[in-house]
C-alpha cells in the first residue's frame, strides 16, 4: 500500500515507519526536515510544516497516519487538503482526552474533555493537550467518517521513547531504579514497537474507531518488580528520590488514567507483549549504547 506519515522521524514515529517498510509498504514522509534526517534515505520526502501542508495537494495514498497531530488548525488544514487524497487516516491520539481522571474501567465511549471558551487552535500549551487531541479527533470524523481511527495511549516505552527511560538506564548501569509515584500507583503503557504495529494494522486494514491502546493495569511496585527480572540482580528500588520522572499525583486524583478497558484495541488485533520483554529488550538497547531521550516535560 502507498502510505503517507506525518512525522516519523521521532520516537514512536520512527517505529512505524521500520514496521510500514518491513510489510512492503510505499512509505512517504511528510515534516519539516529537522529531526534526524538522515533517518530513512531510501523513502520519499515532501518536506513542508503543518501550518502549510499544500505540498500533500499533489499525492494519494491508500492510508494516512498523523504522528505530528498536535494543534488544531494544523490536523484541520491537513485533513482539508488529504479528505480526497486518501483512503484512510489514523491519527495518534492520547489517553489525555478523558473527562474523568479517577473513574476506573473508562471505555472509549467514556465523556470527554470540552473545548475551552475562547481557546486558540494555533498555539500549543499543556493544559490545551487534552482538549486539542479530542477536537482533533472530532474534526477527523466529521472529515472522513468512517475512513478514520484515533488511537489514544499514554506512556509508551522501548527504543528511541523517553517513559521509563530512567529505569532502563538505572538497570542497563547496575544503580538502583527510582520512582516517585506511590508504590500502590496504577499504571499501564505500551511497547512502541506493538503500538506502530497497530497504528499501521488499522490503516491497512481501514479500521475505524477510537482506541485505548495501552497495557493491562499493573501497581507501581509489581511493574517494577517485573522490570528489575531483566538483569541477573539488581538494587532495591528508590521510592523517594529527588526528581520525579513520573509527575503522577500522590492523592489518586489520576487513578483512573491508567485503568483504562483496552478489550476493544485487543479485539481489533492489538498485540501486546509480555512486561518481562519489554524491560529486557529496552535495558539491551541501552547496554548497547543508546541513550534514551529526554522526557517532553
Amino acid at each position: 500500500m502507498k502510505l503517507l506519515v506525518l512525522g516519523g522521524t521521532k520516537n514512536l514515529g520512527r517505529h512505524v515507519v521500520e514496521a510500514a517498510l518491513a510489510d512492503g509498504h510505499e512509505v512517504t514522509l511528510f515534516n519539516r526536515g529537522q529531526t534526524n534526517p538522515e533517518l530513512f534515505p531510501s523513502v520519499r520526502r515532501i518536506a513542508g510544516d503543518r501550518a502549510a501542508p499544500d505540498a500533500l495537494a499533489a499525492g494519494e495514498w491508500d492510508g494516512v497516519i498523523d504522528m505530528s497531530g498536535f494543534l488544531v488548525r494544523d490536523v484541520s488544514l491537513s485533513a482539508s487538503v488529504l479528505r480526497d487524497r486518501c483512503g484512510h487516516y489514523t491519527y495518534m491520539s492520547s489517553i489525555a482526552v478523558y473527562a474523568s481522571k479517577t473513574t476506573p474501567g473508562m471505555t472509549e465511549s467514556a465523556l470527554l474533555l470540552p473545548w475551552p471558551a475562547g481557546a486558540p487552535e494555533d498555539r500549543f500549551t499543556m493544559d490545551l493537550y487534552g482538549p486539542s487531541k479530542v477536537r482533533n479527533e472530532s474534526l477527523l470524523t466529521a472529515t472522513f467518517g468512517d475512513r478514520t481511527a484515533a488511537v489514544r495511549s499514554g506512556f509508551v516505552v522501548g527504543p528511541y521513547n523517553p517513559d521509563f527511560g530512567n529505569w532502563g538506564w538505572a538497570l542497563a548501569h547496575n544503580v538502583p531504579m527510582e520512582c516517585a509515584a506511590r508504590p500502590d500507583q496504577p499504571i499501564q503503557y505500551i511497547d512502541a514497537r506493538d503500538l506502530a504495529t497497530f497504528l499501521l494494522h488499522l490503516t491497512t486494514k481501514a479500521i475505524p474507531g477510537p482506541f485505548n491502546a495501552v497495557g493491562p493495569t499493573h501497581t507501581m511496585s509489581h511493574l517494577a518488580n517485573l522490570w528489575r527480572t531483566a538483569v541477573p540482580t539488581s538494587h532495591p528500588i528508590n521510592w523517594t528520590p529527588s526528581e520525579d520522572r513520573f509527575h503522577l499525583p500522590q492523592d489518586g486524583t489520576n487513578d483512573g488514567t491508567f485503568q483504562l478497558d483496552n478489550s476493544r484495541a485487543l479485539h481489533a488485533g492489538l498485540h501486546l507483549r509480555p512486561d518481562k520483554a519489554i524491560a529486557h529488550d529496552y535495558v539491551t538497547w541501552i547496554q548497547a549504547g543508546n541513550i534514551p531521550p529526554a522526557p517532553p516535560h
